[in-house]
């Protein structure tokens, strides 16, 4: 018969039963989440389930997600939990949100450990957030060596634009457009790329959108799906849609792209026939840096910054229309022209 597992046997809980699994590629990595919880393997699913399978290597690296659910109950009221702050230690990375509901990561060990408390399943969004889907970035940004970059990234045919701006640039509006055109999309909101190579891999779960958003879409069917989508409230307190792409019908990149283009996205006006303004390479250093200031800080960014070198370099301005600039990014995706061979 096997012994029960008590505090004075086990008391950091090693023994203890994880019954609830899963394993998913993402992000050129093999995950595997192991938990004593269904519910928090629900939440997982609900942020990583039916991706496309990104690999950059030919063999995967392992990494182990651990979750785990306890008993403790300290928050009765339905406010918002406290926001998450990250802390270092020897080896050790760690975001909480209070002193039971944290994620210590451990990038040596290729390993993670997120802990949850049962009044905390009531925060849902914040839970998956800053808890789970920070776990995993993290992990796989520092195991994989991987340079994180606050951007979206869209593309065809194996071919992908960086595209980077400040808040209110437009970048989920463009990137809305960019789907309805048919590009597929590799990432809202967070790329990693491969320091040498300029393979960027993402995570193409959600797209989060603003009412306001929604003004230059009368009439088309994407409205309904958008408006049944649920909101979710930003730490700002901005409120957005959060549309779930694997239910949409949208194109996602079956693999990491291989970055053809870097995009600034502008506030300023421009005309229709000249959106695209060409950034010297001297602007390009210090652009990028401004503007990814946590990832400029990280190891492999010298490296990320000399592969972009021969990248060409963009601002994308505002036009009468997503649709317009969406036109003038599609034509950075075709492949260069070969010159005609002389008679």
């Amino acid at each position: 018969m096997r012994p029960s597992v008590n505090r004075g046997v086990d008391p950091f809980g090693e023994q203890s039963a994880r019954p609830h699994h899963r394993s998913l590629q993402l992000l050129g990595a093999l995950f595997r989440f192991e938990s004593n919880s269904a519910r928090l393997l629900q939440l997982v699913d609900q942020a990583f389930a039916g991706l496309p399978r990104h690999r950059l290597t030919g063999r995967s690296p392992r990494l182990l997600v651990r979750l785990l659910l306890t008993p403790r109950q300290h928050r009765t009221s339905a406010a918002p939990p406290p926001p998450l702050t990250t802390y270092a230690g020897p080896g050790f990375l760690c975001g909480a949100i209070d002193e039971s509901n944290l994620a210590v990561i451990s990038p040596a060990q290729r390993s993670a450990l997120v802990v949850v408390s049962r009044d905390m399943l009531r925060h849902a969004y914040h839970l998956r957030y800053e808890l789970i889907e920070f776990a995993v970035y993290v992990l796989a940004a520092r195991a994989l060596r991987l340079v994180p970059l606050h951007a979206a990234a869209v593309g065809r045919q194996g071919r992908g634009l960086l595209l980077m701006g400040d808040s209110g640039a437009g970048k989920s509006t463009i990137t809305l457009h960019c789907l309805l055109q048919g590009l597929g999309l590799l990432s809202e909101d967070a790329v990693f790329v491969a320091p040498d190579g300029r393979a960027a891999t993402g995570i193409a779960n959600f797209l989060h959108l603003q009412r306001r958003g929604l003004a230059l879409l009368r009439g088309r069917a994407a409205v309904r799906h958008i408006r049944s989508s649920p909101i979710i409230r930003r730490r700002s307190g901005v409120e957005k849609y959060e549309v779930d792409l694997r239910r949409s019908g949208y194109r996602l990149a079956p693999a990491p792209l291989s970055i053809q283009a870097l995009v600034f996205l502008s506030k300023r006006r421009g005309s229709d026939d000249r959106l695209l303004v060409p950034v010297a390479a001297r602007q390009r250093a210090p652009r990028l840096a401004a503007l990814q200031p946590y990832a400029a800080g990280q190891q492999g960014w010298r490296r990320f910054e000399n592969s972009l070198a021969s990248v060409r370099t963009y601002e994308l301005r505002r036009g009468s229309h997503p649709a317009v600039a969406v036109a003038a990014l599609r034509g950075l995706l075709d492949p260069p022209k070969r010159s005609a061979p002389r008679a």
